[in-house]
This record gives structure tokens, C-alpha cells and sequence, in this order.
């Protein structure tokens, strides 16, 4: 478990540091157009590796594909700190990211193998939440300490002694447990491996590069191209005997509704955590560190609502209610964001970050718990899999809708406001939002906007208040997903959480 443990921080280190260094690494290694494809080849790659590795563990066992994983990605980890070039740089996320997917995709997996009975795995998430929400609370400022007196390159160099530890741990440790006998035949469903990377992979290009260039032809075509390969796999995987993504699975009746609140769960989690810092710096005002303070409660109270969760979901006589309560406090909390103006005091808004990490605490693990409990053993590794990558893919499209949201509503306003000053001339410098968050940029913009005899700090103010009214309206609509969800759990079919373990693992 300390080897799992290690290998859990070592991909939420990694997803949290980087983007402290990105300015950096770009100010150094030039190509500011590949920017944001430092986050999205990884993106693209751990998601279409999850489930495919998710599955094989099924088949193989899970101890070669975690020892290889942490392998690769440690290995990734030194070309992304040795790049001379950002296109380096890209492909080298793109190799971590295939060992970050393998690693979700069969870490998670490997303590249901370990702990078969529900209540005692429960108590052990506890040191997974741990971990997770350990590297998570000090990525930013662990990348920001590197960055500024070690230089960016430690940045992705800090993995090393992660990854030898939980290697070193993992294989002196980790039993190789697989569900299926040696002697079995598998035959490897590698159309279906080609198909899910093909809908997954244009699924996500069209989600990121959507807020940047609309609905336009070219993206109109990677969503019929993701539909058109996700309609073929539906095909091919009801008439190969061993599917990598056994669809009676994710249609299962048990199954189905927890998977979809996976997705919602992703939805509401990534909108809060990627807009509310946003909305504390470029609408109120605040420095960085003031609005990282008050979003820590919301990344450190997720630990603490999963060590809470797992001392009180095993007293009660219906575990579904713990979702019922994390659906609200995470509505509750997005409704704070909604709200919260700049004379909300800090307290308050530290207030709504505490409740959504609680929240969080209670609905991820449960739905790990959950899923685990109802897909039996044989599918153990899949049905984590599916899980963390409908989590993946509801983060992906509530970031990219919201975003997309902001951004015209942001600029429709900025427009608006410029025009009524006869200042449409100066939309280049107001249409980031970064002109609300850089002091030196203010500075310049507003001395240039003053020779020209504009009125530059009313128009900052508009285009703060505009940012204001967007992100309220976007994570907004955050609200109306959590309900949705706090609505479908009631459709969850009744769960028991086992207490005795189930036969059927072989120990080699």
C-alpha cells in the first residue's frame, strides 16, 4: 500500500507542479503557440491508456503494468526535464502521459485486489485519499519554490525519487494477483484499443480546442470522427468474445447511473477548481497567494471528507446516503461561487471551499467503493478504469463548456463597454482576462488608454465586473449539473457494502 500510495502521488504531483512552472518553461524554450498542448498531450494520451490498461490488468494482472508504468513515466519525467525545444517537451508529456493513464488505470485497481472486503478497503482509501490530497495541497507551491530557486526543470526532476521509491515498494511488495488462470487463451482486442483511442482522442482535441476556435468546420469534423469511431466500437465489441470495453458493463443496471454521476461528478469538481482561482484574482482583485488560501480548504477538506466518509459509511445501514450529502455540499458550494462578490468577506468564501472539499470527500470515494462492489471481480480493473476516465472526460467537457461560456460572455461585455466609450480599437488588450491579473500589464494598457484620452480605469473596471457576471453564470451552471446529480443518485439501486472477501484470485 505505500507503494500505491507513492504512485498516487506521483500523478497528482505531477498534474498539480507543472502548471506553476508553464510561464516559465515558455519565457525560456520559446513556442508559446504549443503552450496549452504541454497539458493537452498528456491529457490525450492518459485518456485513452486508462481503460485499455484497466482491461489488460483484468487479464494479466496488475503488477507487470504498474511496474512498467512507473517505469515510463519516471523515465518521461527526465526528457520533459532535459527538453531544448517545446515540441520535445510536448511529446515527452505524451509519454507521461501514457505511463500517468497506465498507472490510474491499474493502481486504483490493485486494492480491491489486496483488500476484497468493502469495509476494510474503505479504511485503507483513507491512506489513498491521503497521499492524494498530501501532493495535491503542495503541487502549486512546490512548483512555484522549484521554478524560482532550482529552475523549472525540477520540476518534472522531483519525480524521481517518487517513482524509485514506489518501484522499489511495488515490486519487493505488490502480489501478482490475476482473475483469470495462466493456462486461459486471451486474444487481445486491439481493434477495440484502436477505436477507443480514436474516439477518445478526437472527443478530447475537439473539447480543447473548442473555446479557442468555436463551432467551425474543422471541429465539426473531430466530433463526427469521435462519434462516428465510438458508434463503430459499439459495433465491434458486441461481437468480439473478449471486448477491452465490455458495453454490458457501462449499460449494466447497477452500473450505469454511478457511472454517470462519475461524469457529473468530473463536471462540477473541475469547473469549481479551474474558475473559482479566476474569479478571486481577476475579479476581486486578489494577489495569487490570497486566492490560493482560499482554495486550499476546498483540495485539503477533500482528504478530510474521505477519512470521515470511511468512519461513518460503515455504521450506517444505507451507504447512498453519504452521496446524498456530498451532492449537496458540492451544490452548495458552487452556489457560494455564484453569490460571492468582492465584499464577501474572505471567511465566507473559504467557507463554501470547505464544504465542497467535504463534499468531494464523501462522493469520490463512495463512487470508487460503489462501482468496485457491483461489477464483481472478474471486471475489477475495467469498471475503475471506466470510472476514472468518464471522471476524466465530465472534467474535460465542463471545463471546455464553461470556458467557452466565459469567454463569449467576457468578450461580448468587454465589447460593449469599449464600444460606449469609442474605444474598440483597444478589444486586443481586454480580450484576456489577463489584463485583470497582471499589474504590469494594467500599468502599460492604462497609460496608453490615458495618451489617447480614454477613461482606462473605468473600462478596467468594466471588463472586471464582466468577468465577474461570466463566471458567475458559468460555474453557474456547475449548480445545475450537481443537482442533477444530487437528483440521480436516488435512482442508484440499493448497495451493501460486503464485509467478507470473494473468491476467485489467483496468487502467483
Amino acid at each position: 500500500m505505500l507503494g500505491i500510495a507513492f504512485v498516487v502521488m506521483l500523478v497528482a504531483l505531477d498534474s498539480t507542479v507543472v502548471g506553476t512552472a508553464l510561464p516559465t518553461i515558455v519565457a525560456e524554450l520559446k513556442g508559446f503557440e504549443l503552450y496549452a498542448w504541454v497539458a493537452t498531450s498528456y491529457l490525450l494520451t492518459s485518456v485513452i491508456t486508462v481503460p485499455i490498461f484497466g482491461r489488460l490488468g483484468d487479464f494479466y494482472g496488475r503488477k507487470p503494468f504498474v511496474l512498467v508504468s512507473i517505469l515510463l513515466f519516471t523515465t518521461a519525467s527526465i526528457m520533459c526535464g532535459m527538453a531544448n525545444s517545446m515540441l520535445w517537451l510536448v511529446i515527452a508529456r505524451g509519454l507521461q502521459g501514457i505511463g500517468g493513464g497506465m498507472l490510474v488505470g491499474t493502481a486504483f485497481a490493485c486494492i480491491p485486489d489486496l483488500f476484497p472486503g468493502a469495509h476494510v478497503r474503505l479504511r485503507w482509501q483513507v491512506m489513498m485519499s491521503t497521499a492524494f490530497g498530501i501532493a495535491t495541497a503542495v503541487g502549486p507551491s512546490l512548483g512555484g519554490f522549484l521554478t524560482q530557486y532550482w529552475g523549472w526543470r525540477w520540476v518534472f526532476y522531483v519525480n524521481l525519487p517518487v517513482g524509485v521509491l514506489s518501484l522499489f515498494f511495488v515490486y519487493k511488495y505488490l502480489p501478482h494477483l490475476r482473475h483469470t488462470h495462466p493456462d486461459a487463451k486471451i486474444r487481445l482486442d486491439w481493434p477495440g484499443a484502436l477505436l477507443i483511442t480514436s474516439s477518445l482522442g478526437c472527443l478530447q482535441l475537439f473539447v480543447e480546442m473548442l473555446p479557442k476556435h468555436g463551432l467551425s468546420l474543422a471541429m465539426l469534423g473531430l466530433l463526427a470522427a469521435s462519434i462516428v469511431s465510438f458508434v463503430a466500437l459499439w459495433k465491434w465489441e458486441h461481437h468480439t468474445p473478449q471486448p477491452i470495453l465490455p458495453f454490458d458493463l457501462l449499460f449494466d443496471r447497477k452500473l450505469s447511473t454511478l457511472f454517470l454521476l462519475s461524469v457529473l461528478s468530473g463536471f462540477s469538481m473541475f469547473s469549481l477548481m479551474f474558475y473559482a482561482p479566476l474569479l478571486y484574482q481577476g475579479g476581486f482583485g486578489l494577489s495569487p497567494q490570497e486566492a490560493g488560501l482560499l482554495i486550499t480548504p476546498l483540495v485539503a477538506c477533500i482528504m478530510v471528507g474521505s477519512i470521515s466518509n470511511g468512519r461513518i459509511i460503515t455504521k450506517i445501514k444505507n451507504p447512498i446516503v453519504m452521496l446524498y450529502i456530498g451532492y449537496a455540499l458540492l451544490a452548495l458550494s458552487c452556489l457560494g461561487v455564484v453569490i460571492s462578490n468582492r465584499w464577501t468577506s474572505h471567511g465566507v468564501i473559504a467557507g463554501f471551499m470547505l464544504i465542497g472539499g467535504l463534499g468531494l470527500g464523501f462522493i469520490l470515494p463512495n463512487l470508487t467503493i460503489f462501482i468496485q462492489q457491483e461489477a464483481g471481480r472478474e471486471h475489477l480493473g475495467i469498471a475503475t478504469a471506466l470510472m476514472q476516465s468518464l471522471r476524466m472526460i465530465g472534467s474535460m467537457l465542463g471545463t471546455a463548456i464553461i470556458g467557452t461560456l466565459i469567454n463569449h460572455m467576457y468578450a461580448d461585455s468587454v465589447r460593449q463597454a469599449l464600444a460606449t466609450d469609442k474605444a474598440e480599437s483597444w478589444f486586443s488588450s481586454f480580450s484576456d482576462p489577463q489584463i485583470l491579473i497582471s499589474h504590469e500589464t494594467q500599468t502599460t494598457v492604462l497609460a496608453q488608454l490615458a495618451n489617447a484620452g480614454h477613461q482606462g480605469q473605468l473600462l478596467l473596471e468594466a471588463a472586471r465586473e464582466a468577468l465577474i457576471g461570466s463566471i458567475h453564470m458559468g460555474v453557474g451552471l456547475a449548480v445545475v449539473v450537481t443537482v442533477i446529480a444530487l437528483w440521480l443518485v436516488s435512482r442508484v439501486p440499493p448497495i451493501t457494502l460486503r464485509s467478507k472477501p470473494e473468491a476467485g484470485v489467483i496468487s502467483e
